[in-house]
């Protein structure tokens, strides 16, 4: 079984980095996370936005440019290296290296977003309690998990152990955090979910 970090460390030493995917590899990632996901996040130059697990900056690159600060935290180094390079036009990113679990963040987003990493969290409820207290009142969280249900990543060469999982948990996660959860849809290869944190006051209460 190979390390989640050994693994993507891995890819990129393969030379396997999404953002310059030719189009067809590009169409495809979009059946996970594509335009109506970055939609979800309601993004503009007033927001400051985190990436749970930013990668190469597949996402990053889009989502950077329509934000006033954007954060991406990711485990494995070279990936982080990767994107530092991929994204090194944009004054308004700040890139991590480390564990989201275990990160102690110092600042707080308007809006945070996930795909295709959740299935490496065990602890779905505690990283989505974590979420919440990073979000802003009314700050957004949309998250995108694989409709694959298999319990490893078969590599050929190496295996990786994952922990799927499915909206109706998501939803429930969701609602234990005090995120409310306003719209979920399906792409061809995904569920995405879109919680919103209340304000104080609550829904329907003063803004």
């Amino acid at each position: 079984m190979t390390d989640i970090i050994e693994h993507y460390d891995m890819l990129v030493e393969e030379e396997n980095d999404p953002v310059f995917d030719p189009e067809f590899l590009r169409d495809y990632m979009d059946r996970w996370d594509g335009e109506k996901f970055i939609e979800s996040m309601k993004l503009d130059k007033r927001k400051y936005v985190l990436e749970v697990g930013v990668g190469t900056g597949r996402l990053a690159i889009k989502v950077a440019p329509q934000c006033q600060g954007f954060v991406g935290i990711d485990i494995s180094p070279k990936t982080v290296d990767r994107a530092r390079k991929n994204l090194s036009l944009y004054r308004n990113v700040k890139l991590i290296c480390g564990d989201f679990t275990s990160y102690l963040f110092t600042e707080r987003f308007d809006v945070i977003y996930s795909s295709l990493t959740f299935m490496h969290i065990n602890n779905k409820l505690s990283a989505i309690q974590k979420i919440a207290s990073l979000l802003n009142d009314e700050g957004l969280f949309v998250l995108s998990i694989d409709k694959n249900q298999n319990k490893y990543i078969d590599m050929g060469t190496r295996k990786i152990k994952i922990y799927p999982d499915n909206p109706k948990n998501i939803y429930s996660y969701m609602l234990k955090a005090k995120l409310e959860p306003i719209e979920l849809f399906e792409t061809e290869s995904a569920y995405v979910t879109v919680g919103k944190k209340p304000s104080p006051a609550g829904e329907g209460g003063p803004r």
